[in-house]
């Protein structure tokens, strides 16, 4: 039973914007950090241009430094946000010159702003700053101990760049989105086309059209269209097969049914008695025949449509006895001798009891129908290396090698048109033993005549 599920379109859709989603949040985390950072590189050197205007207006007297702080320096860092700025000038041994704010500054900065200049984010009385420190020495100052200049403004100027740069990624990203999404949907329904086609050729078919597939797919499709052609194939083999064996069956019934009308139109032209009894004694074994193949018709059909036989653990030996004697007491039995050749013990085999009794049945009145009076038919069960054999064997004419493999086909006899047969007792054993996953065997015996086995295997059958 076939169950839908969502569409191949819709499938693809949304494996789409899953990987979209998540390659986009990773490519606007990117881009958030790219901004930050290039929002830092600007106003950095902002910082930096400060602090070198604030290292020119730099002045000694009497040994110590003294500052003005120039009115450019305030300039540079002037911003349309407002921003807070904050500075303080250090002495060589962290003394505090001048400031216009106690920033935290600690050791450990003083000591790595003497190897390079230093950036970092700091929280200063809940806000957030940005500082930047240099230290300077120059030769020509009356002293050569180094001086450290430390500058810091608020974020807002640096928070409104980074903003502004992720705003304008995030919208070019969105709009690459939204055409991807157009161009991922048509691509999807142009893709999926051939597959429309093949579909709505499959719907257009008649249901008798077993022909090959006739279309250009891809190469994805490809393996999709040749298993269809296969199983139209077999299809067409099993339809062929129907059709052959309802004609076949319509021929076989026809015959027997077309005598019987002929035997009572002669007999109801006659006033003779004694024709009549002999009209109705041929009426009788021509309605014994049709009855007949008619019951192996229903069962080979059963056979193959029956889908709810359970195997059980079955005796062979124990079914062998059971069969052969009620076969011993029918009267077709009166002119052979019957015989039965089973061990002294079980033999088990999972199987269907009703089947193997319909295929013993059918050997035994294959071989009491085309074997002479007084031949020797033996029922028995063997154990053999490869598995337990369940066989039916005769010392009659046999069947020539050439014929063998045909006689598993309905309505086939051999090369036997003078009994009343109906040629499918060895169909029916045949359907048996694939329903039984066993093998079908026939030989001629080292006696001559004919033997009909069914192998039941180890590795199937333990």
């Amino acid at each position: 039973m076939i169950r839908r599920g969502h569409s191949l379109k819709r499938r693809l859709m949304l494996w789409m914007a899953g990987l979209t989603l998540i390659f986009g949040s990773a490519l606007l985390l990117e881009a958030t950090l790219s901004a930050n950072r290039e929002a830092d590189r600007v106003y950095d050197g902002v910082l930096d241009d400060a602090i070198l205007t604030i290292a020119e207006a730099l002045q000694w007297q009497d040994g110590r430094p003294l500052i003005a702080m120039p009115a450019a320096a305030l300039q540079i860092l002037a911003t349309p946000h407002e921003e807070r700025v904050f500075y303080a000038l250090l002495g060589a041994r962290g003394e505090i010159i001048t400031a216009n704010a106690s920033l935290p500054i600690t050791a450990r900065l003083q000591k790595k702003v003497a190897q390079q200049p230093v950036y970092r984010d700091i929280d200063w009385q809940g806000t957030s700053l940005r500082l930047a420190g240099r230290e300077f020495t120059s030769a020509g100052w009356e002293t050569r101990e180094p001086v450290q200049i430390w500058v810091a403004h608020t974020r807002g100027a640096r928070n409104a760049l980074a903003h502004d740069l992720v705003a304008r990624a995030a919208m070019r990203f969105i709009l690459m989105v939204g055409l991807a999404i157009v161009l991922v949907w048509l691509a999807v329904r142009a893709s999926l086309r051939p597959l429309t086609r093949l579909r709505h050729r499959l719907r257009q078919r008649h249901s008798e059209d077993f022909s090959p597939i006739s279309a250009r797919v891809p190469v994805e499709l490809s393996e999709l269209v040749d298993t269809l052609d296969q199983l139209l194939a077999r299809q067409r083999k099993s339809h062929d097969r129907l059709m052959r064996f309802i004609a076949d069956a319509s021929h076989q019934l026809k015959t027997p049914l077309a005598g019987l009308q002929n035997i009572s139109e002669l007999a109801l032209r006659s006033r003779d008695h004694e024709q009549w009894h002999e009209a109705l004694k041929d009426i009788h074994a021509g309605a014994s025949r049709s009855t007949r193949l008619a019951h192996q018709l229903l069962q080979l059909a059963r056979l193959d449509h029956d889908e709810t036989s359970l195997a059980t653990r079955l005796d062979l030996t124990a079914l062998a006895r059971e069969r052969l004697t009620d076969w011993a007491q029918r009267p077709a039995s009166a002119m052979h001798d019957l015989g039965l050749e089973v061990p002294d013990h079980p033999v088990w085999v999972q199987a269907t009891d009703w089947q193997l009794g319909e295929l013993i049945n059918n050997l035994l009145d294959n071989a009491l129908r085309y074997t002479p009076p007084d031949s020797v038919i033996t029922l028995g069960v063997e154990e053999t290396d490869s598995g337990h054999e369940l066989f039916v064997e005769d010392n009659g004419p046999g069947v020539p090698p050439a014929l063998r493999d045909s006689l598993v086909h309905p309505f086939v006899r051999g090369d036997r048109h003078d009994t009343s047969g109906s040629g499918l007792g060895l169909a029916v054993a045949a359907s048996i033993a694939r329903s039984h996953q066993a093998q079908l065997s026939i030989t001629t015996p080292a006696s001559g005549g004919l033997r009909v086995a069914l192998l039941f295997s180890h590795e199937r059958h333990q």
